[in-house]
Formats: structure tokens, C-alpha cells, sequence
């Protein structure tokens, strides 16, 4: 159901208040235009939250998500989210929502283009051109303004999203994930994991050595099948794993097994599962998500209903990335945070956001705070430079 619909210039905005009044077929068109596609924000994915209740206003998402329409054509796209909180987005902004409150003023509702719950860099803005994307942010703007919200922001954004939000005056924040490529300083791929291994520092092929062989010393062996051919009890572990390790953490998982069995049903082709057994018992499971077509792997959930020490590390990222240099995937992007991934010869790679303030004065603050953030961000990621695994 439309939101609302006008007429600006080229464009025909309209605001939509649920994933199904997009046609999929149409938003991915767009998709596949983009400067950084993934799965994440594939039509399916993004429905799934929808559909399944995981991203709804119940649970503080509210769709809004604006298009841009050009002779009836979809021309631009973005899944616009008010927020009343700021859980399951991975960039953190809790500071300057305690700021707004200390000076009386309300944070929240405030406005969001991202992927619920997804930390996974890539474009949030669809278009045909970049002139196009521009335009759609210039329309995010305008819009947040007319509900007088109090800010933007575009979480994990592309290069392309970024230099358009630049554009139109936004602010740029900067984080870090911990990314595995297949050849970090060119050349050829590596013919194996032990080959991969050569190429790190003594001290680090001797730790991963050391962690995979107290997993196989304690009898635990890994089962690794392709998303076409999960089985129902396969999905069932898997999600009894996933619930586990939220309840051990005192919190409700964000995803339901009903989202779960949307994307396995609309996107079967995007799934990886590892399941960890012993003597024929399963006991832990990671399940990694695919880009086939640009062979970039996503390491995306995990949980364990036993305890087996070095098993986190085999599952979530020595048995993924043996299996991308096997199957010729050149990226495996391990997930939000996580300096201790550096050991797996994971490398720090930078992320971007975009944010837009509509108070002039905390607009202001906030820039000047990036500023030192950048700055710090800057010095930290020379430090982690003089720490790199690699030889």
C-alpha cells in the first residue's frame, strides 16, 4: 500500500509501506545495476523480514521504503526504515541519542536505509544511474524532513551510495570489519588451505594449526552441505543452534525460524551450512551465506549446543575459507567487529555510513566528533597494519 505519492521534476516519489508493493522482479533489476550487489538486499531477503515479523513495527521497523518512478518505470529504490531504537544495526549511534535526550529533545523515531540485523557492506541505494541515486537521496532528505525526524542514516553503504550522499551534504562515519581475500597482495590463488597458510608469519600458520587439530583431536568432525540439498532436520539443528546462543546471552534472537524458511525456500542457492558432529551427533552449526555469481562468501550465524574449545574458530572461519579457496571464492567477509579474527587471517577492511542531523547544532557536533573518530580510526588501522598475519 502507498504511503504517499508526488510529483518532484523528473520523478514520480512514491513511499511504500510494505516490501510486496515493490515488484521483485524490479527492484532487483536495480540490484543488478548496483556498484556493490549481495544477496542481503536481494527482493527475497529483504521480504523475508517482512514477512516473517523479524522487521515490522512490532519490533521497531517500520517500513517506508521510497522509489523513485520514471514513466511508470521503477528509476530508484531504498529500504527506508523508522526506527524507534537503535538494536540489530551494528553502527552505533546510542551517544548521540543520550546527547538529544540530555538537551530534552527527541532522537527517536528517526530514519534508517539498511538490511535488519545484516552488518554486510553494499548498496542501499538503487538506481539506474548515479544521477538517479542522487536524486533518491536528495528525496530521503526531503522526507525526513517533512516528518520532522530528527536524522538519516544509510548503515554499510557502497562507494557509490557514499558519493552520492556526500553530495548532497551528509556527513560520512567510518568502521571496521575483518575480511579474508583470496590474495590479498595479488598473484595467484592459492592451490589449498595448506598453501594459504604459507603465506602467513610462522607464528600465526602455527596457532590455526595448533586450534584445528584440538577440534579433531576432540573427535568432532564437520559436515558441510549446499543450501539445495538442506535437509528439514538440517534447517531444524541450525536453528535450535541459532536460538541457543541468544538465550545464553539473556536475549531473544532477532531472526524467527519463519524468516529462516522463507529465505531457504526463495533463496536456496545463497545458503552454506557446517555441522559440526561427534560420533553422529550433531553439536554446532555456522551457517554461511553466497554470492555465486561474484563468489563472495558471508559468514553469518552460528551457535553450538555443546562446548568444544577451538570449534567456534573451525566453523565460522577455517572450514568457510578452505572451502572458498576450493570452490574459487575470493572474498569471505567475516562479519561486524572482531580484532581477534586478524588471527585467522581475516584483514581489517573499512566500512561507511552516512548521516544527515536535522538540528543545525547537533549537526555540527557531530562533525566535529567524526573528525576525532576518523582521526583515531585512521592511527588505528596503522596500528593493526604493523600486526598483519601475512608474511
Amino acid at each position: 500500500m502507498e504511503s504517499f505519492k508526488q510529483s518532484s521534476g523528473d520523478y514520480v516519489t512514491r513511499v511504500l509501506s510494505s516490501p510486496a508493493d515493490v515488484p521483485p522482479s524490479d527492484w532487483d533489476r536495480l540490484l543488478s545495476l548496483s556498484d556493490h550487489p549481495s544477496p542481503f538486499m536481494q527482493h527475497a531477503y529483504l521480504s523475508g523480514m517482512d514477512a516473517s515479523g523479524c522487521a515490522r513495527p512490532e519490533t521497531g521497523w517500520t517500513a517506508q521504503w521510497l522509489t523513485l518512478w520514471r514513466h511508470d518505470r521503477l528509476a530508484a529504490a531504498c529500504p527506508l526504515y523508522l526506527k524507534d531504537h537503535s538494536y540489530g544495526e551494528y553502527v552505533f549511534d546510542w551517544a548521540w541519542a543520550r546527547a538529544y535526550a540530555d538537551h530534552g529533545l527527541d532522537y527517536f523515531p528517526k530514519a534508517l536505509v539498511a538490511v535488519p540485523f545484516t552488518p554486510v557492506p553494499g548498496s542501499r541505494l538503487l538506481a539506474v544511474d548515479q544521477g538517479t541515486r542522487k536524486a533518491l537521496v536528495h528525496a530521503l532528505i526531503e522526507h525526513v524532513r517533512n516528518l520532522g525526524l530528527s536524522s538519516l542514516h544509510l548503515l554499510f553503504s557502497s562507494e557509490d551510495d557514499i558519493r552520492a550522499c556526500v553530495d548532497a551534504g551528509m556527513m560520512v562515519r567510518q568502521t571496521v570489519q575483518f575480511h579474508w581475500q583470496d590474495h590479498p597482495r595479488g598473484g595467484e590463488r592459492w592451490n589449498g588451505f595448506d598453501e594459504f597458510l604459507g603465506s602467513l608469519t610462522q607464528e600465526k600458520r602455527k596457532k590455526i594449526r595448533q586450534e584445528r587439530r584440538k577440534v579433531s583431536d576432540a573427535g568432532v568432525t564437520l559436515r558441510c552441505v549446499e543450501g539445495p540439498n538442506l535437509s528439514d532436520s538440517d534447517w531444524d539443528f541450525f536453528q535450535r543452534c541459532y536460538q541457543r546462543t541468544y538465550a545464553e546471552h539473556g536475549n531473544p534472537p532477532y531472526l524467527n525460524a519463519t524468516f529462516f524458511d522463507h529465505v531457504r525456500r526463495t533463496m536456496p542457492q545463497n545458503w552454506l551450512l557446517f555441522i559440526a558432529e561427534r560420533e553422529g551427533r550433531a553439536l554446532a552449526s555456522s551457517l554461511i551465506a553466497l554470492d555465486p555469481q561474484h563468489r563472495v562468501a558471508f559468514g553469518r550465524y552460528w551457535g553450538a549446543l555443546e562446548r568444544v574449545d577451538c570449534l567456534h574458530f573451525e566453523c565460522c572461519y577455517y572450514a568457510p575459507i578452505e572451502w572458498c579457496i576450493r570452490h574459487g571464492y575470493h572474498r569471505f567477509e567475516g562479519g561486524a567487529q572482531g580484532e581477534h579474527k586478524m588471527s585467522r587471517a581475516l584483514l581489517p577492511v573499512v566500512t561507511r555510513s552516512a548521516h544527515w542531523l536535522r538540528h543545525p547544532a547537533f549537526a555540527d557536533a557531530v562533525q566535529h566528533y567524526l573528525a576525532r573518530e576518523g582521526a583515531g580510526m585512521e592511527a588505528y588501522l596503522a596500528h593493526l597494519a604493523h600486526r598483519s598475519p601475512l608474511k
